[in-house]
């Protein structure tokens, strides 16, 4: 007689700490993705700002949480993870309540910039507490699922703030939703149960190696070249598509089609990544993103437009969480939030940087056509860099948690 071999049954993901940190980054980036296309719009309507001087503002979010994220890794690591979230999304929702008070450009720029640094902050934090609450054999999925949560958010804020918008034509309104939802996912954050976890005494003299995950430097770049493309279409697509293709309507279906793009690329990538297939993830990923850029810049048609808004979703959903995982293979447990950090960082380095350069070359060398080529260009270099140099270089760092 055989003996019964019971299987194992696996940990559930979805429940208790791992949903409620879900569904209170879901309130994060749609507060965030709520306002975001249309500030552009507002930044031109109400203090009459040329392409150039949008760039230059809207980058300041950016360039701020970059500099927040350069130390968050350090912070998340030493202090209290769930004080620290609680902290950082406190004040990402206490911000909202500046934009009612910006009568001029300057106090706009003022705010926004100080903006982005709770919101690098509590980031960095989430996706941290997300990894330490997920069940170690489940931990690849839940990577992927994890930006879902993002993805959702962009798939429904950009329209809902489009749809809002033609309604009430009112920025404010729209300030104020942003306002609510950030506080609905700082209560969720409010109830999270998680283990104590002492604090790291690390008495080492203060390095570079204690903020940012060295090792991955190759892969920051790479990650950096597309959130530079990414950075240039999200901030000057509802300009672009209303002046330059007379799409008067189609900023919000784009955003709309991005996210299925991203979401059915966690669901094809998500069992790859569990199976360990990081590398390949990864390099398919960086290569459909190359493609949908490279779409989006020489198909100016309704066509291209919408069509390549899911290559790239596509291609960026299946790139991010499959570096974000090599980030996480190339150190160890109590650098997590060091490597969240590093990827983070990277992230917003690339998207400052590219909403600069696309509104300087928008204004000066070409218009929006000529910073839409310079995305595709730039995303092709990443490709041609990852497959050349970064892959190999993370199979020879690559750790084991």
């Amino acid at each position: 007689m055989k003996p019964v071999v019971e299987s194992e049954e696996k940990p559930k993901l979805f429940k208790g700490n791992y949903l409620k940190v879900w569904m209170a980054n879901f309130m994060l980036y749609f507060s965030f993705y709520f306002v975001t296309p249309l500030l552009p719009l507002y930044l031109r309507d109400v203090f009459h700002a040329d392409k150039a001087m949008i760039g230059l503002v809207l980058s300041g979010y950016s360039i701020a949480a970059l500099v927040m994220r350069f130390f968050s890794g350090y912070i998340v690591d030493r202090f209290s993870r769930k004080k620290v979230l609680l902290i950082g999304y406190a004040a990402f929702a206490l911000f909202f309540l500046g934009y009612y008070f910006t009568a001029s450009l300057i106090l706009f720029a003022v705010i926004r910039t100080l903006h982005g640094a709770p919101f690098g902050l509590t980031s960095v934090s989430s996706s941290t507490v997300a990894i330490d609450v997920l069940p170690s054999k489940r931990r690849g999925e839940g990577i992927g699922y994890w930006g879902l949560s993002n993805n959702f958010a962009m798939a429904v804020g950009p329209s809902m703030s489009l749809w809002l918008y033609t309604h009430c034509n009112n920025y404010n309104v729209l300030f104020t939703v942003s306002l609510v939802f950030a506080l609905l996912g700082l209560l969720i954050n409010s109830s999270l149960e998680l283990k104590y976890r002492a604090p790291v005494m690390d008495k080492k003299k203060i390095s570079l190696d204690r903020f940012l995950l060295i090792e991955g430097w190759s892969q920051g770049i790479c990650i950096a070249l597309v959130a530079f493309a990414y950075g240039v279409l999200s901030t000057y697509i509802a300009i672009y598509s209303h002046d330059v293709l007379n799409i008067t309507t189609g900023t919000g279906t784009f955003f709309m089609l991005f996210a299925v793009g991203l979401i059915l690329s966690r669901f094809v990538g998500v069992p790859s990544l569990s199976q360990g297939h990081v590398a390949r993830n990864a390099t398919y990923g960086i290569i459909v993103v190359a493609v949908g850029y490279s779409m989006f810049a020489f198909w100016q048609s309704l066509y291209g437009y919408y069509i390549s808004a899911m290559v790239i979703g596509f291609g960026q959903g299946s790139v991010y969480p499959a570096v974000q995982t090599m980030f996480l293979n190339m150190t160890t447990n109590e650098k997590r939030g060091t490597a969240n950090a590093t990827i983070l960082t990277s992230w917003d380095l690339g998207v400052g940087l590219g909403i600069i350069g696309g509104g300087y070359v928008a204004e000066h060398l070409g218009g929006y056509n000529a910073a839409f080529l310079m995305s595709a260009a730039v995303c092709l270099i990443s490709s041609l860099f990852f497959l050349f140099y970064a892959k190999g270089n993370y199979e020879r760092s690559r750790k084991t948690i």
